[in-house]
């Protein structure tokens, strides 16, 4: 087969990249006129590129899960990285990709760490700096090899999970530029003939499956040591125009890439649907009895409790168009009954707390800043994580993982515990009353500290599935 020419440069090869970047780049080659490969840049010194040249850089992607209301197991090879480099022992070879002509896109993800700055960083140092700096690197070397040309600038797709990632990766850019003490010409390319693209990625890839590996060989005839797995469901929220999705033509069929404006109402949605559903479920169901997300959203009594907090409390405070928001919602719930993952509720309950903060209750918020009334299952969630960070419930110890003063906050409130109702508003008080969690005293909202009050006292004198039928039966 003929090689591609290089039109995307990645940093990064890990699982993720592969199965949700690389996948629709290959899709872009195999079903329309895209046409380009892959510069793989491992951005730390260990990485994958070795194996990905063993095996002449191709490997085997499998997707499975619910597809068109059906589970669906399907797998594919994808061969649309044509190169890999590893900037730690040939920083040359690195600077050279900034030479090629077909290059225009540049996509990363270097974790939520990975786009920093560090004013310690210095141009001897190769490629042993933060990533921003290394792109600093390849975009200079891009402006002197074309001679500041306007048309050679690159379309920048950070994929890292940090709000305005782009944002903050061309501003470390421009510091790095700035601590150089680079060319003022320089900096005007960058900000003028480069685009940064905030993005938004969604896809659930849990990624070597090694439990099933050996099967996995035998069923495909041959050994490969980069299968990854993913979910089916995928989107990537670009914010680009028309010109930039004529270049980067990431919506094919099948590909849930969209280009818009403003990525912010997306990434409101998929925060407030998809992770504030999670971090709602949680306590609850684990209290009801269930121990994964799926076992949870197939029991009718937990399925409806979720189905109501999500179309009632959640998509009524959220701007976007209602078609929109129920479609993510019910695409949602088919993820949640994924028969090929096992996403256990207490992987999910790590640092509950901060992520009840931060998905939640910015729902109920709004939801009462509209119906001047709190929702219930919602608030009834934080009343469930409550009786859940006591540590143990029915008999059954529970291992919570916070942060050490979430935990010692718990338990110094739960110690004196004696079951009266006084006690369980003292217990709320002091939860609903922790500023460094909340930024702010809970007990100040509107009737939040006494219906909290009741929902724990509901949960242990009651029991959760008499407390969650009850909850369900509110309009």
């Amino acid at each position: 087969m003929a090689k591609r020419p290089i039109k995307v440069i990645q940093f990064g090869e890990g699982n993720f990249l592969r199965a949700f970047v690389d996948w629709m780049i290959q899709k872009m080659n195999d079903e329309g006129d895209y046409n380009g490969g892959i510069a793989v840049v491992q951005p730390l010194e260990n990485g994958l590129i070795q194996m990905l040249a063993d095996q002449d850089y191709t490997y085997t992607h499998y997707m499975r899960g619910i597809k068109n209301g059906q589970a669906v197991s399907e797998h594919y090879k994808n061969n649309s990285i044509e190169t890999a480099i590893n900037p730690y022992k040939d920083f040359d070879e690195y600077l050279q990709l900034a030479h090629i002509d077909t290059a225009r896109v540049i996509v990363s993800n270097t974790t939520e760490a990975g786009i920093t700055f560090d004013e310690s960083d210095t141009m001897d140092k190769g490629a042993d700096v933060t990533f921003p700096a290394k792109l600093t690197r390849l975009l200079l070397e891009r402006y002197k090899a074309y001679d500041g040309a306007t048309d050679k600038g690159f379309i920048i797709l950070p994929c890292e999970l940090i709000d305005k990632n782009a944002d903050y990766l061309r501003k470390y850019v421009l510091q790095y530029i700035d601590l150089w003490n680079l060319d003022a010409g320089f900096m005007t390319w960058v900000e003028q003939s480069n685009t940064f693209c905030n993005t938004l990625v969604d896809r659930i890839v849990p990624g070597y499956p090694r439990e099933r590996i050996e099967e996995i060989w035998e069923e495909l005839g041959y050994k490969d040591n980069l299968v990854v797995e993913s979910e089916q469901f995928n989107l990537w929220v670009i914010e680009g125009d028309k010109k930039i999705r004529e270049e980067f033509p990431a919506n094919q069929d099948g590909c849930n890439a969209i280009f818009v404006d403003d990525v912010t109402p997306y990434k409101m949605r998929k925060v407030r649907i998809l992770n504030g559903a999670h971090t709602t479920l949680v306590p609850v169901a684990y209290l009801y009895g269930a121990r994964t997300v799926r076992e949870s959203v197939e029991d009718p009594i937990l399925n409806e409790f979720l189905t109501k907090a999500i179309y009632e409390e959640i998509i009524p405070t959220l701007s976007l168009s209602s078609e929109e928001l129920e479609t993510f919602a019910k695409e949602v719930i088919e993820r949640f009954k994924n028969p090929f993952i096992k996403h256990y509720l207490m992987s999910i309950s790590l640092n509950s707390m901060s992520k009840y903060k931060t998905r939640v209750l910015p729902s109920v918020l709004a939801y009462l800043d509209k119906n001047k009334q709190l929702p219930e299952r919602t608030v009834f969630a934080l009343a469930a994580y409550i009786v859940f960070y006591r540590g143990a419930y029915n008999g059954e110890k529970i291992e919570t993982k916070d942060n050490q003063d979430i935990l010692d906050l718990y338990a110094d409130l739960w110690k004196d515990f004696d079951g009266s109702k006084e006690a369980i508003t003292r217990l709320v008080e002091g939860i609903l009353a922790y500023e460094s969690n909340w930024d702010g005293d809970l007990n100040t909202i509107p009737n939040m500290t006494k219906q909290v009050t009741d929902y724990v006292e509901a949960i242990l004198n009651e029991g959760m599935e008499a407390t969650i039928k009850a909850i369900n039966e509110v309009k």
